[in-house]
């Protein structure tokens, strides 16, 4: 399988697994946890008696469950599926969704006939235990919790307190009662080992070890990314608790006592781009630009906050075409080719499951390529030899920061990491300076001035602006041209700037300060986009409801009601949608997509 040597991470977990400990494993993203909690786990499975077998069903054998927030997308459940069908003869079936698009009688037929390894989630997961008959898990040996941080931040916090309580747990056994009349914990059985793995540490994942975990040990890491040895957690009776029933994780603070514990590879180089709204997007192609034709052979991630933004970049990037260098003025014609010399691909929730897994694969395998995405992938997937992460748009909070730069410079390999800042929201980097992410700026002026300019344009030696810039003139003008050309280019840049700006209003908490609608130029916006005007912010469907209901009443013979004056005598209307376009009937969840604000529109 191309394995020399474990990692620190592996070469610390894989021996305690073995020997039948509970562990919680608190190590920065693309360190190897998967194989870690994975080899062991196949090791007995293959040492078991009669060989394991899918036949055995449920009865004969042991499995493990596993919980992942990738599990939309296929990519990560299939990841471990390859692995350990690489390893090992041990069948591993394939996952379930979490919006439950598979039928769930085609999943009753598959529990019946036995699984080995079980891919799920927390909800359809819970669903089986309680209703599912045929789902017997009394020879249970591995309960593995993989992204567990993801998945009480996802809301799913109650779900796995009623799932851990079906299985079985310290906490349980000891016979402490819960609120659930419905949720019986079952008595002997298999002895369980139960795995809990994060990049993060926060109490959420303290109470969650608190529950699932018994007298484990913690292999972590500290502040300058060297890996501690073994420190166990306070279980029940610590001469240094008062509740007997108390269990702490020691976070490692010394570094910033006020911080949490965010593991970032130190050969991870970070930087930010400040610019302004309006070049945001000539920004973002310069930058891919110079990146390959700086190395042809790479690959790089951009991460953008809705899926209408991710859509539109995949038709711009896959489709405009730019003038190469050509010397010769007296061409009428100029022969023009792709901007980026490169395969592009997309990948989010919306797009079918078959078309999400071709696209994760196919990416996997090319030597050049690059992938727009949601947050969709910015956890436990494996794209080898990324060399480069933007984050285009602002990731919401630092742990989603952490999680999409662990995309790259993963097992010891060098990596670099963009965040696309504009100048409100510079207050970000110190956000990001509490969980230890220091990041230097990235020299963008320096990039452009390295491309060719068209014609006759003139080379300023001092640019007072990005947006004076020659290039960017040239560029922007090139990129309007294209949009307004094709008018599915131009619905498609509609609808990212309308998801985008409500995806925007939609920060919540400390960052609602920072990142701030009303101090948006909408009209910038709009620039990022491609767009030579703001778009209205109000959909078709509602301007449709508003001229139905008034013809109805004029059929009635009804006159509209007329509008009040304000107090003050001005006859201004206060209820248009556009004087807060922000204040919009539909959910919010509609148009975030699949940013950190809306969790579960995956």
């Amino acid at each position: 399988m191309g394995f020399e040597a474990p990692t620190h991470v592996q070469a610390q977990s894989i021996p305690v697994i073995l020997s039948g400990r509970d562990v919680l494993v608190n190590a920065a993203t693309g360190t190897g946890k998967t194989i870690a909690y994975l080899a062991p786990i196949i090791h007995h499975l293959q040492a078991h008696s009669p060989k394991v077998d899918r036949s055995h069903g449920t009865f004969g054998m042991r499995p493990f469950l596993f919980f992942g927030d990738c599990a939309d997308t296929g990519a990560m459940p299939s990841s471990v599926r390859d692995i350990g069908e690489a390893a090992a003869s041990v069948p591993l079936d394939r996952p379930w969704l979490r919006d439950g698009r598979e039928k769930k009688a085609k999943e009753k037929a598959r529990l019946r006939k036995g699984i080995s390894i079980l891919i799920a989630t927390p909800g359809r997961l819970l669903d089986h235990l309680k209703n599912t008959a045929s789902f017997v898990h009394k020879n249970l040996r591995w309960v593995i919790f993989d992204e567990a941080d993801c998945i009480l931040e996802m809301g799913y916090g109650k779900e796995t307190e009623q799932i851990i309580k079906l299985l079985g747990s310290r906490r349980y056994e000891e016979g402490e009662e819960d609120d659930d009349d419905d949720i019986v914990a079952p008595k002997g059985g298999a002895q369980k080992q139960t795995l809990l793995l994060s990049a993060t540490l926060n109490e959420k994942v303290n109470h969650l070890a608190k529950l699932s975990l018994d007298d484990p040990v913690m292999i972590g890491l500290e502040n300058n990314g060297k890996l501690q040895q073994k420190i166990p957690v306070e279980s029940p009776g610590s001469p240094d608790s008062d509740d007997e029933d108390e269990m702490v994780i020691h976070v490692n603070k010394s570094a910033n006592p006020s911080s949490e514990d965010y593991g970032i590879p130190s050969q991870l180089v970070q930087k930010y781009v400040k610019v302004p709204c309006g070049a945001r997007l000539v920004a973002l192609l310069s930058v891919l630009k110079n990146l390959f034709e700086r190395e042809a052979s790479q690959k790089v991630v951009v991460f953008f906050s809705t899926r209408d933004a991710v859509d539109f970049h995949y038709s711009l990037l896959s489709e405009f075409q730019w003038p190469p260098n050509s010397e010769t003025k007296e061409e009428d014609e100029t022969v023009k080719q792709l901007f980026l010399k490169c395969k592009t691909f997309r990948l989010h929730g919306s797009m079918e499951q078959e078309d999400r897994r071709s696209a994760f694969a196919t990416f996997k395998a090319e030597k050049q390529a690059l992938l727009l995405s949601t947050d969709v992938a910015a956890r436990g997937l494996d794209f080898p030899k990324v060399r480069c992460i933007i984050q285009y748009d602002c990731p919401g909070e630092a742990t989603e920061y952490v999680h999409r730069v662990g995309r790259t410079a993963r097992i010891g390999e060098k990596g670099e990491a963009l965040l696309f800042l504009q100048p409100v929201e510079i207050d970000y980097l110190k956000d990001l300076k509490k969980h230890g992410a220091t990041l230097a700026e990235y020299p963008l002026l320096k990039v452009i001035d390295k491309f060719p300019l068209l014609g006759n344009m003139p080379r300023i030696k001092k640019v007072i602006s990005l947006e004076s810039h020659p290039w960017f003139i040239s560029l922007q003008r090139a990129l309007e041209f294209f949009t307004y050309a094709e008018p599915k280019m131009k619905n498609l840049a509609k609808n990212a700037f309308v998801s985008w700006v409500r995806g925007y209003a939609a920060h919540k908490g400390e960052l609602k300060s920072i990142f701030v609608v009303k101090k948006l130029h909408l009209g910038h916006v709009a620039k990022s986009f491609a767009l030579k005007e703001q778009p209205s912010l109000v959909g078709k469907s509602h301007h449709k409801e508003t001229m139905k209901r008034k013809r109805d009443e004029r059929q009635r013979g009804q006159h509209p009601k007329k509008r009040k004056k304000m107090s003050g005598g001005n006859s201004r209307s206060t209820t248009k949608l556009e004087s807060n376009p922000f204040l919009y009937h539909k959910p919010w969840h509609k148009f975030c997509n699949e940013s950190s604000f809306a969790h579960r529109k995956f």
